[in-house]
């Protein structure tokens, strides 16, 4: 059966995971600081609870070239990308590859029944791809060990 965006959901969740996010008429200040404290690459923008936009490395950088130093006082909203990556916990993980390949996106929003679930990164997916490919080395393993003589 295949991987799914729940399944890389669960995994980020067991490391510890969260979810963080900033109003849109935060300063980017605030959501650098947000980022630099948690160690983390994005940070969503919510008002009254729904899914904006997301702040991520590439927005602040798109921000620096076209702000310049007014960036860390501008809003979220100035500097957001209002059109995220949205998946659905249901999807397969292969999908979402694609689509953050395909997009040159490094994180992507989880929506489940309309309402954020997480937020999924190139680094959460790559965890997952060596945790499956670790199982799958280990099953070859016992297949080739208990080989038939």
């Amino acid at each position: 059966m295949p991987l799914t965006v729940q399944e890389i959901l669960d995994d980020k969740a067991g490391h510890g995971g969260r979810t963080h996010g900033v109003a849109p008429d935060a300063p980017v200040r605030e959501a650098v600081a947000t980022m630099v404290r948690e160690d983390i690459g994005s940070v969503v923008v919510l008002e009254d609870g729904a899914l904006v936009g997301i702040l991520t490395l590439r927005e602040l950088l798109r921000g620096l070239e076209s702000l310049g130093p007014r960036l860390l006082d501008a809003t979220a909203r100035e500097v957001m990308n209002p059109q995220p990556a949205v998946v659905h916990p249901e999807d397969p993980a292969d999908g979402l590859r694609t689509l953050m390949t395909d997009r040159h996106v490094s994180h992507a929003a989880v929506v489940r029944d309309g309402k954020l679930a997480g937020i999924v990164s190139f680094h959460d997916i790559a965890r997952s791809a060596v945790k499956d490919v670790a199982f799958e080395n280990r099953l070859l393993k016992q297949y080739i060990k208990n080989w038939p003589r």
